[in-house]
């Protein structure tokens, strides 16, 4: 990747493959291939297209300075920054490990901490995910309860299909539809119909399986608050037992692989969780009873995975195949389309997949789960990055801190909160009276002047 890029300076291309080949071990091939292109391309081929001749890490101020001006106009300027940075300080550290391969490009950083100031950027971000937050976990009910409605109407409209002769009429989930004829006997593992008024052609079979696995992602992702990947990586393997030492009651929990964090977790079943579960595995199963196993794409490492057991599957092309993340964002964007929802803007409401997680630590800590435990239940590192996820509402806030005066008039003298006297009173209301002489009489809360109204 960096090797192929055209540039005059060979040892340092050298160097950022030798930087790649340390890297590469503990990072998936896209971060490598984002860091090839970002040390390749818009660091040092940028800097040799600007400063011909250049042959060292050890930049001059007005040469960094340049850099920054430029790297800085483009919307990903400050984690190209944080890229390089990274690049010089691990330079630095391997130096000290390994002084005769490192130490002669060790060189000090050119950006510096206050260059990498995230805090504007990150307020603005926060904020723009607390809206999307909002604007969607009222909607949430009213999705859940439509893409429900369209999968029991979908089954309901294919069952009474399969039993209908080719030509004939049936009605079924509110809707009069005929079987249509078909032309060759192979087409007939999927069922056709349609509309008697308009002709217009209708695959149930597909119309079906759309409605199912839309009303499972979103039963899933807004139960458990996965991600996108670790939905997809869901395996007949996941179910774990676990038995209460004090009561040897069974807990049904839900393993989830390592993925962003390598950190693996169990969540609890939930009953509602557990009909979908029974309803994806019910679907899937073989007549043996065994769940097939697929091998799907790992879209990071691009690499295949072993087959398994997946849940997320499908028949595909006379077989089976895994149901991919983009094809999950095309069954919930086609779901939401059925529903009319939209946003403050009037646009059509869109669902990602990790809006379901940011709702789903907005929902538990505001029902009082702790944050710490929510922070595992997620996976993640840190709590900050939980808390982040969780939007803060007007509501609470006027609730918390009404809740804070209610304590501290328990903690404080009774006395304080005796109802004032009429002399009391009186002083009170005589002291706008006076403030109004002071200040004025033109509505300005304070005057320049010393003495009378300024107007």
């Amino acid at each position: 990747m960096v090797a192929a890029l055209p540039g005059a300076c060979r040892p340092v291309q050298d160097l950022l493959v030798h930087y790649l080949r340390e890297r590469q071990s503990t990072v998936d091939y896209v971060t490598l291939q984002r860091l090839a292109s970002t040390l390749g391309k818009l660091f040092w081929a940028d800097l040799e297209q600007h400063h011909p001749g250049i042959d060292s890490l050890r930049l001059a101020p007005e040469v960094a300075t340049s850099w920054k001006q430029r790297i800085l106009n483009r919307e990903s300027g400050l984690g190209t920054l944080a890229t390089v940075r990274a690049f010089y300080l691990d330079i630095a550290q391997w130096a000290m490990e390994d002084p005769a391969r490192w130490s002669p490009w060790a060189a000090v950083c050119p950006i510096r901490d206050e260059d990498m100031s995230r805090k504007k950027a990150h307020r603005q971000r926060k904020s723009r995910m607390d809206q999307r937050t909002r604007e969607r976990l009222p909607v949430l009910p009213g999705l859940v309860t439509a893409v429900n409605t369209e999968r029991r109407a979908a089954a309901e409209l294919l069952q009474a299909a399969q039993a209908t002769e080719p030509g004939e009429v049936f009605t079924a989930a509110g809707q009069t539809l005929r079987r249509r004829m078909l032309a060759r006997p192979d087409g007939a593992a999927r069922i056709w119909a349609e509309d008697p008024a308009s002709d217009v052609r209708r695959d149930l079979s597909f119309e079906e399986h759309q409605s199912f696995w839309a009303w499972a992602a979103v039963e899933v992702l807004r139960h458990t608050g996965l991600r996108i990947e670790e939905l997809c990586e869901l395996s007949h393997h996941s179910f774990v037992q676990y038995t209460l030492p004090s009561t040897g009651e069974l807990i049904p929990l839900l393993h989830i692989a390592p993925s962003k964090t390598d950190a693996e977790r169990l969540l609890v079943i939930s009953p509602e969780l557990a009909d979908v579960l029974s309803a994806i595995i019910c679907r899937i199963r073989q007549p043996a009873g065994s769940v097939p196993p697929v091998a799907a794409y790992d879209y990071h490492e691009k690499v295949w995975n072993p087959p398994m057991p997946l849940l997320f599957q499908r028949h595909y092309g006379g077989e089976r195949r895994p149901i991919a993340p983009p094809a999950i964002r095309r069954l919930l964007n086609h779901a939401l389309a059925k529903t009319g929802f939209t946003d403050a803007s009037g646009q059509l409401l869109r669902f990602l997949p990790h809006d379901f997680r940011r709702i789903f630590i907005t929902d538990a800590v505001m029902n009082g789960m702790p944050p710490h435990i929510a922070q595992l239940v997620v996976g993640h590192r840190d709590i900050n990055t939980t808390m982040g996820y969780k939007a803060v509402y007007p509501e609470e806030v006027i609730n918390g801190h009404r809740a804070f005066i209610a304590r501290r008039r328990q903690l404080r003298p009774s006395e304080e909160y005796r109802a004032p006297t009429d002399a009391e009173w009186e002083e009170f209301l005589g002291h706008f009276q006076r403030r109004k002489l002071a200040l004025g009489d033109c509505g300005r809360a304070y005057s320049l002047y010393p003495v009378g109204c300024c107007c």
